[in-house]
């Protein structure tokens, strides 16, 4: 069959050794679990096999929360072989691989599957619909990610890491420079997981456009919804490119083509242009719908309307178009000449205008508001100077004279955590806190919350702030060790010591999950916190049809102003229609199965198994032509039981706002 069985498993390191070990009695510990407890039957019916949208937004979170490990171990690496000069704790290889799997990992699989996980679970309740337009691909959607993002995670211990940067750059990432298959797994492993994330983004165009509740335009939509939406057309506008560009790089590495090698008419430039098309909307794929939910926390903790709706929807639309034409200026050094860079650096400082637009929106909501400091409150205040620094330093790098001084240096590092970081991480932990209750029927502490927040924003601040200045002074990024004459000693060791108090921060958030599962109450209200859009005018976990009745919506923040009417319990049973609903199917886990089996083969370059697995690609596609099942329908009786259990109950918790 043409397998390298030699290549398989990485040994040697210690490190690697005490991975292998840790993995296998993790794998053991869950399947003896499951056995133990007979819940193989539960995992099936429940998880594996579910279309629901909550369901499948969960596992996305869920997926997160281990990638957010495994990328945070990775960063944790990285800042102790850096405390202190010429360490040796990892060497330049093992570095090389670290640096580059910490970059894929928390953009495309922690990043990504937390903010389409709250997507999932909230876009749908917000416009009052059942489910997402195409539900089964929603779920495909899901285990194509997480097919892909396994196959990337196994790389450090089956085969050897991607070792070339998150950016993969060419000539490096060829077979020439990098001979080994680490960066097979980056080009087949992204691949499977990106063609999901395309799904999720047409099955969210489709679902928004057409499945809003009654009167419900788009100028009448939530904020979370629009920033979802254009993240949508972003994701189908971007992702095909890199899809086109992973496939050159396939065939240049697999098949010894030269789309992208210096020899035979190749270009490297080629990769870089495919991308950047694609990495810089990427940025703001993730970055979108982290505004969305700063503007549903803002908005009801400062118990207002959102200020300046229209033009928070303008600037939206704005920063989508405009992030499809800066793309040079992540290569200005490569000599595009100064005509070209200028025109990219004028668009690049464009992209404040409609940023600077959102930023006194959300000031001006919190002014003269009743703010309540929650958790989630919290990280949407200190979301604002911590992104305001990003922010500033990105137009910094904007300058095409200036990136020459900047590039390749600690500071665009630290820049870029302080884009990312405020405006996706703190994002994502407001998003849990506030819609934690929706999810799962009851609210993480929020005294554990709070401690979770300060360690979290102090240890975020203290490790990547003196980055600023070592860029200054000339520390160059990724490389893994340097010299103690050359005076950065002091800086990177306060670096290594915020990064501690970071991981200290996120341990709390795990903890919390962990105490709040065991002992938060139950009886919380199906709107805790007093909200204004429609997810919290149903039960809190959401019963699987979402809406007994679907509403209308009159105006923005409909729940809001339905609360002021007195409509928000009325449900006359007379209005009861039985519901449609799909049923589960087990073809979506088939398909990732294969796919990963698949892409394992292709990583080791073992052409003929690859073929015999991708069968079963086919055949899941046959499968699925000839499939009938048209769904079931939730009768009356079953709908007025469910809605009885939560509408009728004594003692809910109206208010938890400490």
């Amino acid at each position: 069959m043409g397998i390298k069985w030699n290549e398989i498993f990485v040994g040697g390191d210690p490190l690697l050794v005490g991975s292998q070990i840790a993995i296998v009695l993790t794998v053991v510990a869950i399947v003896a679990g499951l056995t133990y407890f007979k819940k193989w039957g539960w995992l099936w019916r429940e998880w594996l096999t579910t279309v629901d949208h909550k369901k499948i937004g969960i596992m996305y979170i869920l997926s997160g929360v281990l990638m957010f490990f495994r990328g945070g171990i990775d960063g944790l690496l990285m800042k102790a072989q850096t405390a202190r000069p010429e360490m040796n704790f990892l060497d330049a290889q093992h570095y090389n691989e670290i640096f580059t799997t910490h970059g894929v990992i928390m953009i495309l699989f922690m990043a990504m599957p937390f903010l389409i996980g709250l997507m999932n679970v909230v876009v749908p309740l917000q416009i009052g619909a059942r489910d997402v337009a195409f539900p089964q691909l929603n779920a495909l959607s899901f285990w194509l990610f997480f097919s892909g993002a396994m196959l990337f995670n196994i790389s450090f211990v089956v085969g050897g890491s991607p070792d070339a940067g998150w950016t993969s750059y060419f000539p490096l990432a060829g077979k020439e420079f990098s001979p080994g298959i680490g960066n097979n797994y980056y080009a087949i492993a992204l691949q499977i997981a990106g063609l999901g994330t395309l799904m999720t983004g047409i099955n969210f165009i489709v679902t928004i456009l057409k499945m809003r509740a009654p009167s419900m335009t788009l100028m009448k939509m939530p904020m979370f919804t629009w920033t979802t939406f254009i993240t949508s057309i972003i994701i189908v506008a971007a992702f095909p490119i890199f899809t086109v560009a992973l496939a050159l790089m396939t065939f240049d590495r697999l098949y010894g083509t030269h789309f992208f090698t210096l020899s035979s008419g190749g270009s490297d430039m080629l990769w870089a242009n495919l991308f950047w098309l694609w990495g810089h909307p990427e940025v703001y794929i993730v970055i979108l719908p982290a505004f969305g939910i700063f503007s549903e926390v803002i908005a009801t903790f400062s118990r207002k309307t959102l200020f300046g709706y229209t033009s928070m929807v303008v600037s939206i639309v704005g920063i989508a178009f405009l992030s499809m034409i800066v793309w040079v200026h992540h290569f200005y050094t490569m000599d595009a000449g100064p005509a070209v860079n200028s025109f990219f650096s004028i668009t690049t400082m464009l992209i404040a205008v409609p940023t600077g637009v959102k930023i006194f929106n959300w000031l001006f909501t919190m002014r003269k508001g009743r703010i309540q400091f929650t958790t989630a409150m919290l990280w949407a205040l200190a979301f604002v100077p911590n992104f305001v620094i990003g922010g500033v330093t990105g137009v910094m790098l904007a300058m095409a004279a200036a990136d020459y001084q900047y590039h390749n240096t600690l500071f665009l590092v630290a820049h870029f955590h302080y884009v990312l970081i405020p405006g996706v991480v703190f994002a994502v932990f407001a998003g849990l806190y506030y819609w934690w209750p929706k999810m799962f029927g009851f609210m993480l502490n929020e005294k554990l919350g709070k401690y979770h927040f300060w360690l979290f924003t102090i240890g975020f601040n203290v490790t990547f702030m003196p980055m600023f200045f070592l860029g200054l002074k000339g520390a160059v990024r990724r490389a893994y060790t340097y010299s103690a004459e050359s005076g950065f000693a002091p800086l990177f060791l306060v670096s290594a010591i915020g990064s501690i108090i970071l991981a200290i921060g996120f341990a709390v958030f795990c903890y919390n999950i962990y105490w709040s599962f065991r002992y938060a109450k139950r009886n919380v209200s199906h709107d805790p916190w007093d909200a204004r859009t429609l997810e919290w005018m149903t039960a809190s976990p959401v019963q699987f049809y979402n809406f007994a009745v679907v509403p209308e919506v009159k105006q923005l923040d409909a729940f809001w102003h339905m609360k002021k009417r007195g409509e928000t319990l009325t449900l006359k049973e007379s209005d009861i229609k039985k519901i449609h609903m799909p049923s589960n199917s087990g073809l979506p886990f088939y398909m990732a199965v294969v796919f990963g089996i698949t892409g394992f083969f292709l990583v080791f370059e073992a052409h003929i198994a690859a073929a015999v697995a991708a069968i079963g690609i086919v055949i899941g596609l046959v499968i699925r032509s000839f499939d009938y099942n048209d769904g079931y329908y939730v009768s009356v009786d079953e709908i007025k039981r469910t809605e009885r259990t939560w509408r009728n109950v004594e003692g809910g918790t109206e208010n938890h706002v400490g």
